[in-house]
């Protein structure tokens, strides 16, 4: 009798054991193949390479204004991601001059082609164009004083691993620079409380924020501060900003 007592108490142990090990695994962030987290909230489809007309934006004097905000001055190398048809990267290869660089990203091949065909027509010397991948701009490292994006950071479908691929590529004082909307990433825009939490988790500190009616939202500049977490070490936040 004893031992069987025993032998049902070591059972139970063992499958309260076994729900705990399945609870605690449930529990855990999903991630992708690289360790990364995937994110806790939804991703927006790509659904134009422009956010509105050029003619539009200039009326609202849009870049100048992000430009002037971000600090991008003559002289500086800058990286234009999700550039799009190039409304900031012609714009920007006029700020930063013939001593600057501008280095124009977008993911879709078209759009790059389209964009590299109307750099060469305005002949921008100083500018560079490439396609890029969705998780890793495999940007030239200590190369940038700053990084652009500008009403994309909600399509990125991999944040956590492409931000952690965007650190390395900032100067020591180098600066990322996010125009988003303030409204939920299913409907085209970043809530400043969720962009903040997502770049936290990889080593980013917010710097300023600023509203940007022209831009139609906000201007957030960050900087990358202390060591790189390792891709397990970081953890995913919610769609409302908190940590999971």
């Amino acid at each position: 009798m004893t031992r069987s007592i025993a032998l049902i108490g070591l059972a139970l142990l063992v499958a309260l054991s076994a729900c705990g090990s399945k609870a605690h695994i449930s529990d855990a962030p999903a991630r992708n193949k690289d360790g990364f987290p995937l994110p806790s909230r939804p991703v927006a489809s790509i659904v134009s390479d422009g956010w509105s007309t050029e003619g539009a934006r200039d009326k609202l004097d849009e870049a100048r204004a992000v430009m002037d905000k971000a600090g991008v001055k003559s002289g500086m190398t800058v990286a234009d991601i999700g550039a799009g048809e190039g409304y900031y990267t012609v714009r920007l290869a006029k700020r930063v001059g013939d001593q600057g660089r501008v280095l124009a990203e977008d993911i879709i091949p078209a759009v790059r082609d389209s964009l590299a065909e109307r750099v060469a027509r305005e002949q921008l010397d100083n500018v560079s164009v490439r396609l890029g991948d969705p998780a890793n701009p495999r940007l030239p490292p200590g190369s940038f004083d700053r990084v652009l994006m500008v009403h994309m950071y909600h399509e990125i479908q991999q944040p956590y691993e492409f931000l952690w691929n965007v650190r390395p590529a900032l100067k020591s004082d180098g600066t990322l620079v996010v125009v988003d909307a303030d409204r939920p990433t299913n409907r085209h825009g970043t809530p400043p409380v969720l962009l903040d939490c997502e770049l936290r988790a990889v080593g980013f500190t917010r710097v300023s924020q600023q509203t940007m009616p022209s831009a139609g939202g906000y201007l957030a500049v960050f900087k990358a501060v202390g060591p790189r977490p390792l891709p397990q070490a970081i953890h995913p936040c919610d769609a409302a900003g908190g940590t999971s």
